[in-house]
C-alpha cells in the first residue's frame, strides 16, 4: 500500500479475485463512485459557501471527477455494458454517518472520510490493476493505473482542506480515527461487488 494514504488497513488479493468474476458489475459501480464523488464536491460547495479556501480546490474535484466518470462511461461502453440505476454499497453513507453532528467538527469529518475514500480507491485501483494484468486486460490495468496519482491527490487534498477548517493536529487525530472505523467497515464488504464493497 503506497505510504502516503494513511490507511489502517489493506485489501486482500482475494478482493480482486472476487471482482474480476462480475466485471461489469464492478465497472458501473465505478463509473457511480466517480458520479457521487463529484456530487460530494459539489455538495460541499453549495454548502459550505462561506469557507472560500474550500471553494476552488473542491471545484477542481469535481472537475476530475467528472472526467472520470466520463471515462468510465467510455470503459463501459466499449464493453457493451449498458449504464444503469445500481444501488450504492453501504460503506460510503456508513462511512460519511461516522461524521460529527455540530460545526466545525461536522465540516471536518466529511473531509476526512472523503479522504478516506480516496485513499482507499486509490489502494483497490492498485490491487486491481495487478489482478487485471495477471487476467490479460493490460488496456483495463492501464487505465486504473493511470488514475492512482489523481486518487492519491484528491485523498491528499481533502487531509488539507481539512487542515484550513481546525489545527492541523487535530486534524490529523481525528483522521487516525476514522480510518481506524474505516478499516472496519471495510472489512464488513458487501455481498454483491463494488469498488468498496
Amino acid at each position: 500500500m503506497p505510504p502516503m494514504l494513511n490507511l489502517a488497513s489493506s485489501t486482500e488479493p482475494a478482493w480482486a479475485e472476487r471482482a474480476l468474476t462480475d466485471l461489469p458489475a464492478l465497472l458501473l459501480d465505478h463509473a457511480h463512485c466517480e458520479k457521487r464523488a463529484a456530487g460530494m464536491a459539489i455538495g460541499l460547495i453549495s454548502r459550505y459557501t462561506d469557507r472560500t479556501a474550500l471553494l476552488a480546490p473542491l471545484s477542481g474535484v469535481a472537475r476530475e471527477e467528472l472526467e472520470h466518470f466520463e471515462r468510465m462511461l467510455g470503459v463501459l461502453a466499449s464493453r457493451g455494458i449498458e449504464y444503469a440505476v445500481q444501488e450504492p454499497a453501504p460503506y460510503p453513507k456508513r462511512l460519511l454517518g461516522l461524521a460529527r453532528t455540530s460545526e466545525p467538527g461536522r465540516l471536518v469529518d466529511t473531509l476526512l472520510c472523503c479522504s478516506a475514500i480516496e485513499a482507499r480507491s486509490c489502494e483497490r485501483f492498485t490491487v486491481l490493476a495487478g489482478a487485471l494484468d495477471a487476467a490479460g486486460e493490460v488496456d483495463l490495468a492501464a487505465f486504473y493505473r493511470d488514475l492512482l496519482a489523481c486518487e492519491a491527490r484528491h485523498h491528499n487534498l481533502y487531509v488539507q482542506l481539512a487542515e484550513t477548517v481546525a489545527p492541523r493536529a487535530e486534524v490529523r487525530s481525528r483522521l487516525v480515527e476514522l480510518l481506524a472505523q474505516e478499516a472496519n467497515l471495510i472489512a464488513k464488504g458487501t455481498s454483491e461487488i463494488r469498488v468498496h464493497g
